[in-house]
């Protein structure tokens, strides 16, 4: 899996507009309205590199409302979530 993470600008008057039409493209997985230098940061997972080209500027970038995005690739992940989930499929330290 890999995971990209994209810090989006949007028009001010149209940040629950955009946010809700980017959570709605196959590969985001969740958008968060931030404080900072953007408005916007969305988690793209998708199963191979080739499909972020076509999420984030297939897809992101032409939302109306997205002045410009950042993107950021992941290459490792530490998530307590993701153990907890191992474990609760069975999975023990030793396996």
């Amino acid at each position: 899996m890999i995971t990209a993470i994209v810090h989006i600008n949007a028009e001010v008057d149209r940040i629950p507009e955009v946010a809700q039409t980017i959570a709605e493209i196959d590969g985001v997985s969740e958008v968060y309205s931030i404080t900072g230098e953007y408005d916007l940061m969305a988690m793209v997972r998708v199963t191979a590199y080739e499909e972020i080209a076509e999420v984030i500027p297939g897809r992101i970038n032409k939302v109306a409302g997205v002045l410009r995005t950042e993107t950021h690739i992941a290459f490792r992940t530490y998530s307590r979530h993701d153990l907890e989930a191992a474990f609760s499929i069975g999975l023990g330290e030793s396996d």
